[in-house]
């Protein structure tokens, strides 16, 4: 019975490795980045099928969501990734 306290000891207090990844995932996807640094994150994290993305279209993404960026002029993946996967494909322009 102790080996089934200890597990549960361990998912509770994420010392699981599984656990542990997630929490950095998403230390990770929180921080705050330069625009550079996100521009090459988002592509090369991004499905061949979606459009890339750009410094032209990442300018253009943040003069229309100024509510975004308040605080400063920094990206992250947590609070931007989603939304710029929205807006881009109504903002590519076909080759």
């Amino acid at each position: 019975m102790g080996s089934f306290y200890n597990l549960l000891f361990r998912f509770r207090y994420g010392t699981i490795a599984g656990m542990r990844d997630t929490r950095e995932e998403l230390k990770a996807s929180q921080k705050k980045v330069t625009l550079l640094v996100f521009l090459q994150s988002y592509n090369d994290n991004m499905p061949a099928s979606l459009p890339r993305a750009s410094v032209a279209l990442l300018e253009k993404f943040k003069a229309e969501h100024l509510t975004l960026f308040k605080q400063d002029d920094l990206w992250s993946l947590d609070l931007h990734r989603k939304k710029l996967i929205d807006w881009l494909p109504r903002n590519v322009v076909a080759r």
